[in-house]
């Protein structure tokens, strides 16, 4: 049985706490320790706090910019709002490259962890140490989907935990092989935590339980890994984008 519960007793957090110190004291306030095979999913927000990665920033559009690295799609609404679909220095593909101006102080923005898997892997380290039982640690973040419409949270670090669970090679209950069949659990799980985490509750951690197969050594592949990047990404444009540069290199040819 799957279970997934909100990890009251986190305040604000600030650059420089120590992020496992106060997830450890929340955990073991909670009358829940962990157990051996629970995941921790971790709101990125408050990793990049901790870390220090609030700069100062009057325009948000500026600190967008200098943390992209592609522009994939470029979309103005009629009220002449736009929104840029980049990918970040993490390879990540996102609207607004992942910089967040809500619930930061006036005048800063939050970008992401420099490196969410590192990040992963020392709360998980420092957490497996305090309580002696083998955990995994997912870092989420709030993304949009290609072809749907809404948001829903994704893995962007992991620490511990096996991202893909490979079906592949298996046989369905009809007894069909599986061929390409690769759940992104990471992201389900990840999805399923934010259900009761939510966005306004203050509760930036969840516990999942129920899922100890997942649960792994520390060197385990990241969600760095989750990416696709180069030749694998079969989307790297927008529709428009992708129009506008093979109209441009037909006309170049003629």
């Amino acid at each position: 049985m799957l279970q997934v519960w909100g990890l009251a007793g986190i305040g604000e957090i600030s650059a420089g706490d120590d992020l496992a110190a106060i997830v450890g004291d929340a955990l073991a306030a909670s009358g829940e320790e962990p157990s051996d095979g629970d995941i921790l999913v971790v709101t990125s927000k408050v990793v990049s706090k901790a870390e220090g990665r609030s700069v100062v920033a009057d325009d948000r559009e500026d600190a967008i910019t200098r943390e992209t690295v592609r522009v994939v799609a470029t979309r103005t609404s009629p009220t002449g709002h736009t929104t840029r679909i980049v990918e970040n220095r993490l390879g990540i593909v996102s609207a607004a490259a992942g910089v967040d101006a809500s619930n930061t102080p006036e005048g800063t923005v939050l970008l992401l962890p420099v490196d969410p898997d590192a990040s992963a892997r020392a709360l998980a380290a420092a957490l497996r140490e305090r309580f002696g039982v083998r955990l995994g640690v997912l870092v989420s973040d709030t993304l949009g989907r290609a072809w749907r419409d809404g948001q829903t949270d994704h893995a962007i670090g992991a620490a511990g935990v096996h991202v893909f669970e490979d079906l592949r090679g298996g046989v369905d209950a009809q007894g069909r092989p599986l061929v390409v069949t690769l759940p992104c659990v990471a992201d389900e799980l990840c999805a399923a935590a934010d259900l009761v985490k939510r966005k306004t509750t203050g509760m930036p951690v969840a516990v999942v339980r129920g899922r100890a197969d997942l649960v792994g050594d520390l060197d385990l592949p990241g969600a760095r890994s989750i990416v696709r990047t180069g030749e694998r990404d079969m989307f790297r444009l927008g529709a428009d984008e992708a129009y506008a540069e093979g109209f441009a290199a037909g006309s170049g040819s003629a």
